[in-house]
Parts: structure tokens; sequence; C-alpha cells
């Protein structure tokens, strides 16, 4: 039971608030495509996750040039390589670099944080339950 509270306040807790960019989906998509970037995925209704990791684990994200925050978003709106269906939800692999004040970018994929989002400590293992 203590799992599925950590995974529901998670999810659906408060947060810090936190703001995406204010782009409509049409104009954050119009955005992207003139960037010619490879993969990216419009999101909304996100979370910004800090995960708590221990010290080793901190080690191995900074050796591949990766920060333990990863994003979870309610609701896709477009993903470029189709991946994700618009509607689904998407639970991100580790930040690697963050721009523009809305642009997550992963090893892979850059994810455009639409609209308004929350930011939470979580711990990793919390994370790991909801895929």
């Amino acid at each position: 039971m203590k799992d599925l509270n950590a995974v529901s306040e998670m999810l659906y807790g408060a947060g810090q608030p936190m703001a995406g960019s204010a782009m409509t989906d049409a104009q954050a998509l119009a955005h992207m495509q003139s960037r010619r970037m490879e993969a990216f995925c419009l999101v909304r209704d996100w979370i910004w996750l800090d995960l708590d990791v221990t010290d080793a684990q901190r080690a191995v994200l900074a050796k591949t040039r990766r920060q333990p925050v990863m994003i979870y978003a309610h609701t896709v709106v477009y993903d470029s390589a189709r991946r994700w269906d618009a509607g689904d939800f998407v639970r991100t692999s580790p930040l690697h670099r963050f721009d523009e004040g809305f642009l997550f970018k992963t090893s892979n994929t850059t994810y455009v944080l639409l609209g308004d989002g929350v930011r939470k400590r979580v711990a990793l293992k919390t994370v790991g339950r909801i895929f």
C-alpha cells in the first residue's frame, strides 16, 4: 500500500509550479519541425521529477552526461517518431540538457514542455513503478 500511495502522490499530488512554453500545440509543432530535430515529442500536463539517487547512481549518470531528472507527462500531444499516440502518457529517460526553459533533452529525444507543469522530488524506485 505504501508503494501505491507513493506513486499516486507522484502522479497526482501537489508540486512546485513550473512554467513550460506558452505556445499552442500547432505553434509548437511548427517550431520543432522548422528546427529539423531528429526526434521530438510535444507533451502537456507534465511533472518534472528530481530523482533521489545514491552517489554511485549519480556518478553513473554523470559518466554519460545525464542528470537525475526525468519528465512524466500525462498527455502526449505529438510524437515525431510515432512511439506514442496523442493522449498517451510518457516517462522520459534521464535529462541530458534543458534548453530555452521548455526543451527537455534526453540522449535520443527532445520533449517540448507545453503549458504549466509541476516539479517534485521522488524516489527512483517510485518512478520505476509506473511502467
